[in-house]
């Protein structure tokens, strides 16, 4: 995956003919995301990737994100769409160390993702179970960090290897490591290790799915 930077060259390059003679500058690209300055300067720090953004531009721009995540120009349009497969992303979903939301009443959009990226999530035969959500907080840092997208396997729902599972619980939509134990009570675990283990009866959640994937930042 591109880095950050690499990705607001592409964004530059995609946008040079709207501003003519004019040199574009990475406050232009802020403005064309909607992002602030100042939030610009701090993702570009930390190479954070803006894919919700990045979503929005390349639905009005009619690309596919993978062309600025994987590198790929815009003269690749013909011969990449073919190879392009489609993903239910539940943008307005934020899920992580609480504060969740109804998968099933929230707006559905399509996020393509590429061919290459399909062997990630178990192959083209496992894509009618895959769903994508955002993750919120730090709870799950260093694995998953604020704004990323995950994928979830909505039939892998089974705990006894253990794992990353979106849960639904009395707390809301929660992305947790999971590791069932005796007497039907499963531990929930925060990679974060400034967060405390949680011991819940597997009746008070219901498992969504298995995280497989993500998109966002790369160490």
């Amino acid at each position: 995956m591109n880095s950050f930077t690499k990705i607001v060259d592409e964004i530059k390059n995609i946008v040079s003919l709207d501003f003519k003679s004019k040199k574009v500058f990475d406050k232009d690209v802020a403005n064309i995301l909607g992002i602030t300055q100042m939030n610009f300067a701090t993702m570009k720090k930390r190479n954070k990737i803006p894919f919700t953004e990045l979503l929005d531009f390349c639905a009005v721009k009619s690309i596919s994100i993978n062309w600025i995540l994987y590198g790929q120009s815009p003269e690749s349009l013909v011969e990449a769409t073919h190879k392009l497969y489609v993903v239910k992303y539940f943008n307005e979903i934020n899920a992580s160390a609480g504060g969740g939301s109804n998968i099933e009443n929230e707006t559905i959009e399509n996020v393509e993702i590429p061919e290459q990226f399909v062997l990630s999530l178990g192959g083209e035969k496992e894509l009618k179970n895959i769903e994508a959500i955002n993750v919120s907080g730090d709870s799950m840092e260093p694995t998953l960090h604020y704004n990323d997208i995950v994928f979830i396997n909505r039939k892998k729902t089974n705990l006894s290897r253990g794992g990353i599972f979106v849960l639904r619980t009395e707390y809301g939509l929660l992305i947790k490591r999971v590791l069932e134990k005796e007497n039907e009570k499963v531990e929930i675990i925060s990679d974060n290790k400034i967060y405390n283990k949680q011991i819940l009866q597997k009746s008070d959640l219901e498992i969504i799915g298995k995280v497989i994937s993500r998109f966002g930042k790369t160490y």
